[in-house]
């Protein structure tokens, strides 16, 4: 139905509902802010649970290694069993799910979304699949939110525009970025500007950040020291940048969409075994290499500071760009976001290593070109620029690198762009609608 001739919407309006639906979206802001907060400390517990029985199982050779893969397969399997059994909604990330619902193609979800999404993820993650946290955070925020406004006994339209900013509130709680989770709310699920929507979004992101910094701290997700201003001439290499980001961002939407048909044609095996096959693969790899699975944090705050060799960095690239697909089309709850800031770090970290034989004047800071990669490889996959940025700076505290960001943005969206690969989320919501 068109807002415009919707009564509920003429209700809403009124300065006093405007009003109301204000200090409702600080509430329910409150709620999803207080939610992802537990959810990341449980992730936090979960990843020193994996990490102290990677290390104990080396004690006991083989055994040990059966003994992780079987773990891991195990604890990737019910999630998948979470998810078929009691809530499909909450596979994957659930932002497209979020989309689908904003438009009006899809209804909310019931409050059965939630224990699923958040147990479901702690098992997925946990366990060491390549998927971010913030997937889940944003669906659970956008659920919870939906709740408060009808638990306020809101109307349609205001508790669309809640269940809008929950989900940036999810997304502020997930970074510590509370910018970011209201852009992310206009610039990918609304893709306007709503007023009522911006209002509930920057209140929902104001109450969950309150509530997150009480429980996960102020600092930035990633220690970067200070960086000095680039100059002008700068702009032409972050351009390339941005170029290399664009084309690697379609490969590895490509690869992603491949990944998940491959997976289709599965559809024969049930999908606890086809989770439980790719929670073990990655327990195998956890045994070799622990830092190469799970979300990535560490992995990027390795790369943001040259804490590994150019050869392994290449390595991590390519095992996680594939791993990171392979993952998600698992079918358990997990975001694409945290993964994608890995990749985009050592891109940049890999590029600025070539600067530095070519052009050694340019390339002087590689640091700025990790940091800078994060935000154009994130523009080249998902498409939303401003969201990028924004996500960056709050994540880095890097206020002095816009313009090298805006220029590699530019260029990577453009290239992105011309390849005619949509934005992949947009293929993502054609999968779930079609199902």
């Amino acid at each position: 139905m068109n807002d415009e001739l919707d009564p509920a919407a003429d209700l809403a309006d009124r300065p006093g509902g405007l009003f109301v639906l204000a200090l409702v979206s600080i509430i329910a802001g409150m709620a999803s802010g207080l939610l992802g907060a537990l959810f990341r400390l449980s992730l936090v517990q979960a990843d020193r649970f994996r990490d102290t029985l990677i290390y104990w199982s080396h004690s006991e050779k083989l055994l040990g290694l059966w003994i992780v893969v079987s773990i891991a397969a195990v604890a990737t399997a019910a999630a998948a069993w979470l998810v078929h059994k009691f809530s499909p909604q909450a596979s994957g990330s659930g932002i497209t799910h979020v989309e689908l619902v904003m438009a009006g193609d899809l209804p909310p979800t019931p409050s059965s979304l939630i224990p699923v999404k958040f147990f479901g993820g702690l098992l997925a993650i946990g366990s060491g699949l390549v998927l971010g946290r913030e997937g889940p955070s944003v669906q659970m925020g956008a659920t919870i939110s939906h709740l408060v406004g009808q638990a306020f006994r809101r109307t349609r339209v205001d508790c669309r525009a809640l269940l809008a900013a929950g989900a940036g509130a999810g997304l502020a709680t997930a970074f510590n970025a509370p910018i970011a989770g209201a852009v992310f709310v206009l610039e990918e699920l609304v893709r306007r500007f709503d007023t009522r929507v911006t209002i509930a979004t920057l209140g929902a992101s104001a109450g969950a950040i309150a509530v997150g910094r009480v429980l996960l701290g102020q600092a930035p997700d990633f220690r970067v020291e200070p960086l000095s201003y680039p100059g002008l001439g700068t702009v032409p290499i972050n351009l390339v940048l941005g170029v290399m980001a664009g084309l690697l961002g379609v490969a590895y939407n490509r690869t992603l969409l491949g990944v998940l048909a491959a997976s289709e044609r599965l559809h024969r095996w049930p999908p606890e075994l086809r989770a439980a096959v790719v929670g073990g693969a990655v327990g195998g790899l956890a045994w070799f290499a622990p830092l190469l699975v799970g979300g990535g944090d560490a992995l990027t705050q390795r790369t943001l500071v040259f804490s590994d060799p150019l050869f392994i960095i290449s390595g991590d690239f390519l095992i996680r760009f594939e791993l990171g697909a392979v993952s998600y089309a698992a079918g358990t709850p997990g975001g694409l976001f945290a993964p994608m800031l890995v990749l985009g770090s050592q891109c940049g970290l890999l590029f600025a290593s070539i600067c530095l034989r070519w052009f050694p004047d340019a390339a002087a800071s590689p640091q700025m070109f990790a940091i800078t990669g994060m935000a154009a490889f994130f523009t080249a996959v998902v498409r939303a620029p401003v969201t990028g940025i924004i996500l960056v700076t709050e994540l880095t505290g890097s206020f002095t690198l816009l313009l090298p960001m805006l220029a590699s943005c530019f260029s990577a969206m453009t290239i992105a762009t011309l390849l005619g690969n949509p934005p992949i989320y947009d293929s993502l919501r054609k999968i779930t609608s079609h199902r």
